[in-house]
């Protein structure tokens, strides 16, 4: 490149590709797209490292050789290092430079699922109004039928006692069934500090090993230099373990496995509608190999009271997302049969990333 300060300032992942379909270079931003550094991808054939969900070879031979750009909107672009997103491409010729080409990706998926996100933060707080006040208007006549079943229970013939007792226990269901959407409902402020997010997934995985995914092999496959993250370890904790808990129960008795993926991603950043806008390069993955997400529910998984298991409340998901979005975070998901991937975006811990920059 003629000017390597406007190759690397570029905000969208570009690829410099020379006449043999080898990879020549890569800028910064496509080296967190990929998760992989420059060195290690030069000279490697571009098809080879980047896997686009479309047949682009013959396209690509031809705007080489005719000198013409090509336009590519919405394909999956991934590699083996990072989960397939929707982007836009552009590529054309370099001038000046025979037979090499600039492939350039912009994100699409992202600034949808961002919007999408902010729709279901919306919605989860018009819910908690109403989560709030059915727990509090349903509980307080649920004692009294409860007690008033036990009281008769003491007059009656033991033949009779099936009845009160079916009476408690479908109360005392509901109870707990109201309980899940008071903690919905729970506004307590978020306590921000630096956390390790490896201590958070470790205690989650250890928990669930002893209890409900105790069918479940999990992996941890960590980035051991991720700097520290900005959260409240114990709600990450809670985040984290309801992933892994509808992943061991989607996988059933048979079991399955789960790889807990974490990874650094310095491109990646949150914009809101108003323009302003963090970096969110702290990545973790949670991935199994389970049936995937109801195809009629995909899109809305985040939403309050959407549920794909037959008796579920469709609150997990959605405390989770509030969870996230309370952490400035983002939160994703892509499912098919036998690979589900949900991503969790956070910030780094603020006196860290002020070090850094210090140093840099």
């Amino acid at each position: 490149m003629s000017d390597p300060n406007i190759w690397a300032s570029l905000p969208v992942p570009g690829v410099l590709i020379g006449p043999d379909d080898k990879i020549l270079d890569i800028n910064s931003a496509a080296e967190g797209f990929l998760n992989v550094s420059a060195k290690n991808v030069r000279g490697v054939p571009l098809w080879d490292q980047i896997a686009i969900d479309a047949p682009l070879e013959e396209a690509f031979a031809h705007a080489r050789e005719n000198g013409t750009p090509l336009f590519v909107n919405d394909v999956d672009v991934g590699s083996g290092q990072r989960a397939p997103l929707q982007c836009a491409l552009q590529i054309a010729p370099l001038i000046g430079s025979e037979g090499q080409m600039i492939l350039m990706i912009s994100p699409r998926e992202l600034a949808g699922r961002m919007t999408q996100n902010d729709t279901v933060k919306s919605a989860a707080k018009s819910a908690i109004g109403m989560a709030e006040m059915l727990a509090h208007e349903i509980k307080n006549p649920l004692a009294g039928i409860t007690g008033a079943a036990q009281l008769l229970s003491m007059n009656l013939a033991p033949e009779d006692l099936e009845l009160t007792d079916l009476i408690v226990e479908e109360s005392r269901r509901i109870v707990k069934l109201l309980e899940q959407v008071e903690q919905f409902g729970n506004l307590s402020v978020t306590e921000m500090q630096s956390v390790n997010i490896h201590d958070v997934l470790d205690r989650a995985r250890r928990s669930a090993l002893l209890g409900f995914g105790a069918n479940m092999k999990i992996i941890e496959d960590y980035d051991p230099s991720l700097p520290a993250a900005s959260g409240d370890p114990d709600q990450l904790l809670q985040v984290i373990q309801n992933l892994l808990k509808n992943a061991s129960e989607s996988a059933g008795e048979r079991g399955g496995t789960i790889r807990l993926h974490s990874y650094f991603e310095h491109s990646f950043r949150l914009r809101r509608s108003d323009g302003s806008g963090h970096s969110l390069p702290l990545q973790i993955e949670i991935i199994d190999d389970g049936p995937g997400l109801p195809e009629g529910i995909k899109d809305d998984i985040f939403d309050p009271f959407v549920s794909g298991k037959e008796n579920g409340t469709g609150l997990g998901l959605a405390l989770v997302s509030k969870i996230i979005s309370d952490h400035g975070g983002w939160i994703s998901v892509s499912s098919v049969p036998g690979r589900t991937i949900f991503r969790i975006s956070l910030p780094r811990c603020k006196e860290q990333a002020s070090n850094q920059t210090k140093k840099d």
